[in-house]
């Protein structure tokens, strides 16, 4: 039986040039993960690319957006309400033409601030289905793991070993070896 390999870790050389790449310090569990065990293995592999250090599997396209804070999603609900209050309606419009222009502005900006909620994060562990595990590289959050789960009910929840005690997000540590939807609050999804 062929098992998959596990890319093997980094060298120090190597995740201080990732680090000064991307613009980012690693979560230290996080580093000591990659120093250690592996480049990838139980998560996406970091990898030296020709555009430089990412993640395989991500999407580099809004590569920006990783030194800057993850957002709390308390953060931005009041902004995400506020969105949705001034969605165009095709009704307030003559016709479909009049209402297209609104629509796509409003469109732009929205894709543009939904796109800021997984800023300072990066998927470290794809479900399928429009869902993955990210794993918080800057801010105050950084080292924790977070469920992305916009593609059914537009939320980024913690992955938890207590949610009935106040959900605090798991570390990479302690997520290690476990599965992301055992992490989930009962009865989510």
């Amino acid at each position: 039986m062929n098992r998959p390999t596990v890319p093997p870790p980094l060298t120090e050389a190597e995740v201080i040039a990732a680090e000064a790449d991307l613009g980012v310090v690693f979560p230290a569990e996080y580093r000591r993960y990659l120093r250690q065990v592996s480049s990838g293995g139980a998560v996406a592999r970091l990898e030296k690319t020709d555009n430089g250090w990412w993640w395989a599997d991500n999407s580099a396209r809004r590569r920006d957006l990783l030194p800057l804070p993850f957002p709390h999603p308390d953060s931005y609900a009041e902004a995400d309400d506020e969105f949705f209050r001034r969605l165009p309606r095709a009704e307030d419009y003559a016709d479909e033409d009049a209402f297209a222009g609104p629509m796509d502005a409003w469109n732009a900006e929205y894709w543009e601030f939904d796109e800021r909620k997984t800023a300072g994060a990066v998927v470290v562990e794809e479900h399928g289905c429009g869902f993955a595990t990210l794993l918080v590289i800057t801010g105050p959050l950084a080292g924790t793991l977070w469920w992305d789960g916009r593609a059914t009910c537009d939320l980024i929840i913690p992955l938890s070993l207590d949610h009935a005690g106040g959900a605090r997000p798991v570390t990479f540590g302690e997520w290690l070896g476990r599965s992301s939807r055992d992490l989930l609050p009962p009865g989510w999804g």
